[in-house]
């Protein structure tokens, strides 16, 4: 089974949709139980920790079971990093079907996204590489890997800033 590439170009833009949305349920049903989500950090050397068992990363849930708390303390407002809340919009480009084969869809694209807190506009990029299982009725995310671009943060990042 295969997907084609408005399809995969629909799925993106739900999830940006989403995210831009906080539509927090709908987000989280994107995603497979046992997917990963991985934002590997940068080393003194300019390259990307390659291993987030054993390096440093900018955010690493193994499992959807992370990214379900991680919403939980968005909703309840345990997380300082979201109050108040943050305005996001996000822009997908240069969308690429990498493989396909046995129901599973690798892809990457770049993307930008813009972030309003505190009456001040902070620009986020970089590129996002995403393993789908394309052999349901609806693609479901096993994994991403968000390579972030921005060099600079001055505050704390979050997965609806990816």
């Amino acid at each position: 089974m295969s997907i084609s590439y408005e399809n995969v170009c629909a799925f993106l833009y739900r999830e940006a949709r989403y995210l831009d949305d906080r539509d927090w349920d709908s987000w989280l049903a994107l995603y497979a139980e046992t997917a990963s989500f991985w934002v590997p950090s940068w080393d003194d050397d300019g390259e990307l920790t390659t291993d987030p068992q054993s390096e440093i990363s900018l955010i690493w849930y193994g499992r959807r079971a992370g990214l379900e708390d991680r919403v939980f303390r968005i909703r309840t407002e345990r997380s300082s990093a979201t109050i108040p809340d943050t305005r996001t919009s996000h822009h997908l480009s240069n969308i690429e079907i990498i493989e396909q084969a046995d129901g599973i869809c690798r892809l990457r694209f770049n993307w930008h996204t813009m972030s309003v807190r505190y009456n001040c506009t902070d620009h986020f990029c970089g590129t996002s590489f995403y393993t789908l299982d394309v052999s349901g009725s609806s693609p479901l995310i096993k994994e991403k890997k968000v390579v972030l671009k921005t060099d600079y943060i001055r505050h704390v990042i979050d997965v609806y800033h990816l």
